[in-house]
């Protein structure tokens, strides 16, 4: 495997991610906490010791879905650093009803820090606020909630954003329709970079494209080949897809392969190069971006160590070293970034291993 960390630089944020409010799974706004209640508070001593033996827990959209397989890898080893225990919880499907249970066996283990990408950004909360009050510190990764004492993203919202409007107007020569196939409705990472691409097509560059639907595959591999096929059925003119998750990428890809489609409809997002591959090699897919899986877990993992510690608090101009990662800051309150999105292509595809 190619080791994409960089050491000893420092990471800024580019801009926060727009959380969106919605309700999922059948839990709706009005049965979660009122006001933020997470946030950056007290005072930090960058000097704090990390406590050995912190009980970690990684709480990702669902199990068995391979990107966050490769994250929390990230996190286990990050953690396994530090001294501490690192617990995998979740259930397979994403909803925040699942959620809600295994935060609260988090809590109730005792869990130091809680990790979470969230499948809702309210519906989580209570439970997320009551694990707080037993004394987990909170951290978002890939997905914030409107609690969570720091959020570890990815990459800005912007920037990625614009990389995929960048590929899906490449891909079709600056001009023609696509759609998008999403994870969840209410996956705050996935409607921050739809609503970061949206802002960018209205830009004199991305004038003759047109985005004609947004659907959602709820990060289920075969719920998102069916919204893909939906696409088509609806859209039998379609020139092109992007698909800002995992999971819908490679199935929108399965679909367009195997179909009359193929080399007529462009597909583009956000993948592992080990899942995209062979639809590069078999021509389905020129390019896709995405950032090292592996990363985001390690940098999450001692993140939410260092806030534990008292190392940060989360707040604007705060510094911390995350292990071999080396030195980043928060350019905004509450919000750290690890860096920008890489384009793979059959030029670079198997330079990676992840």
């Amino acid at each position: 495997m190619i080791d994409l960390r960089p050491r000893h630089m420092v990471f800024v944020a580019a801009s926060a991610v727009t959380l969106m409010t919605a309700a999922c799974g059948g839990t709706t706004i009005d049965d979660a906490a009122e006001e933020d209640t997470g946030g950056p508070t007290g005072t930090a001593d960058p000097d704090a010791e990390i406590p050995e033996d912190l009980a970690i827990d990684f709480l990702p959209k669902q199990l068995n879905n391979p990107f966050f397989d490769l994250v929390n890898d990230g996190g286990q080893e990050a953690v396994e650093e530090l001294g501490g225990q690192a617990t995998e919880r979740g259930g397979t499907e994403a909803t925040a009803d699942s959620q809600v249970e295994y935060i609260n066996a988090a809590g109730q283990a005792g869990s130091d820090v809680i990790v979470i990408a969230a499948n809702d950004p309210d519906a989580v909360c209570p439970a997320l606020d009551e694990a707080r009050d037993n004394g987990a510190a909170i951290v978002g990764y890939d997905s914030d909630a409107n609690c969570t004492d720091v959020f570890v993203n990815q990459s800005s919202g912007e920037l990625i954003g614009r990389t995929m409007a960048e590929m899906i107007s490449d891909e079709l020569d600056g001009g023609g329709t696509f759609a998008i196939l999403s994870a969840t409705p209410n996956a705050t990472n996935q409607n921050a970079w739809i609503e970061a691409l949206e802002q960018v097509l209205e830009e004199d560059d991305y004038a003759d494209l047109e985005l004609v639907d947004t659907v959602y595959g709820n990060d289920d591999d075969l719920e998102s080949f069916q919204e893909m096929q939906g696409l088509m059925q609806s859209y039998p003119d379609l020139d092109g897809v992007v698909s800002p998750t995992t999971v819908g990428l490679a199935a929108a890809s399965r679909y367009i392969s195997d179909s009359e489609y193929q080399g007529e409809v462009a597909v583009t997002g956000l993948g592992t190069p080990n899942q995209m591959r062979e639809f590069v090699k078999d021509g389905t897919v020129d390019q896709f971006a995405l950032w090292d899986p592996h990363d985001l877990g390690y940098l999450a993992g001692y993140t939410g160590a260092a806030l534990k510690a008292g190392q940060i608090t989360g707040a604007e101009g705060e510094s911390f070293t995350a292990g071999e990662l080396g030195e980043f800051t928060f350019e905004t309150d509450g919000e750290i970034v690890l860096g920008p999105p890489l384009v793979f292509n059959d030029d670079n595809v198997d330079d990676f291993d992840f």
